[in-house]
């Protein structure tokens, strides 16, 4: 397992006869960083057990940033049906040309197995393992600041403030217990089949949208869309990706694009308030203006020929430079 973390973003890691599953792992905890999301996505067609590794923190030392793993991360795996893992880093290298600052994090691994030990035999759904791996966040987090002195010590590199880690920490605790109380009132009201609920909270026109989803165990999931317009009774959720250069944005920003889709495709019940809306969900793709398609290479014609097949199948739209593709 050490080997395909070191090699490979996503992969499938076999157990024994019986047993596989679909990993993916997170370098930072930060969706920003990476694209973790098209990691994430890249394991989704897998028909069994989907985990991602999640570090609770990552901290590259005073000269280097430090990114704390958040609430709305875990409650976007849950509704994705995704397992996640909060890890820890136990090992680095120090940065070359910088005093404080490490590289080349390596997680526990002996710790990664037992978790996945321990995830073979759950028999609950992604959800229920996620909300335990929050109530065991105290533990995580302090093996995961232990680990960091011991770090600094071996390289004599001087990290972060390890108690304005432990107060970042805590508010992630927080998040699962309000989730948990909105769940148990909600409850009562929760239908027996699954629906989801959107309430953007204004009426908003090619602007930022918050989104609260509700799904059937009545627990409310936070989100946001890159812009939201409303055009009679529809409701357009816009996710937006960008490039400066003379071609299409990445492969891997698309794939972050499209797990918003994911989301946004799946929705019932959409409301303002007590109106009813249909959901119309976008991938928008924003260029140089110089941009033409018939100049994409081979392989980017390949990649927006599969990318309009997928959006055909599973019922979104393509936008590119403001013109309508799907």
């Amino acid at each position: 397992m050490d080997k395909a973390l070191s090699k490979e973003a996503t992969f499938i890691l076999k157990i024994d006869d019986k047993n596989q599953i679909a990993v993916s792992w997170w370098v930072s905890a930060k969706r920003t960083r990476s694209y973790p999301y098209a990691r994430v996505y890249d394991s989704l067609s897998f028909a069994g057990k989907k985990v991602t590794i999640i570090p609770i923190v990552k901290d590259e030392g005073k000269d280097g940033d430090r990114d704390f793993l958040q609430w709305d991360t875990v409650s976007l795996m849950s509704l994705l049906g995704v397992y996640v893992i909060i890890a820890y880093y136990n090992d680095a290298t120090k940065k070359s040309r910088y005093e404080n600052k490490i590289t080349e994090q390596r997680f526990d691994i002996d710790y990664l197995k037992n978790q996945i030990k321990e995830l073979l035999s759950y028999q609950s759904d992604a959800l229920h393992w996620n909300l335990s791996q929050i109530d065991n966040i105290a533990e995580i987090g302090k093996k995961a600041l232990d680990s960091y002195i011991k770090i600094s010590q071996k390289l004599g590199v001087e990290m972060h403030s390890k108690e304005s880690a432990e107060k970042r920490i805590a508010e992630l605790k927080k998040g699962k217990n309000t989730f948990m109380e909105l769940s148990r009132n909600l409850a009562k009201m929760a239908q027996k089949r699954e629906s989801v609920t959107i309430q953007p909270k204004e009426h908003l026109e090619g602007i930022k949208g918050t989104i609260t989803i509700t799904n059937y165990l009545g627990g409310n999931y936070y989100f946001t869309s890159d812009e939201v317009e409303l055009y009679d009774k529809n409701i357009y959720l816009i996710d937006a990706k960008h490039t400066k250069e003379n071609k299409l944005p990445s492969l891997e920003d698309i794939k972050d694009g499209l797990l918003k889709m994911i989301l946004f495709t799946n929705l019932e019940d959409v409301k303002i308030g007590n109106e009813k809306f249909t959901p119309i969900p976008i991938l928008k793709l924003t260029t140089a203006e110089t941009f033409k398609i018939v100049d994409m290479n081979k392989s980017q014609k390949e990649m927006f020929e599969v990318l309009k097949k997928e959006a055909q199948i599973n019922n979104f739209n393509i936008l590119l430079n403001k013109h309508k593709i799907l």
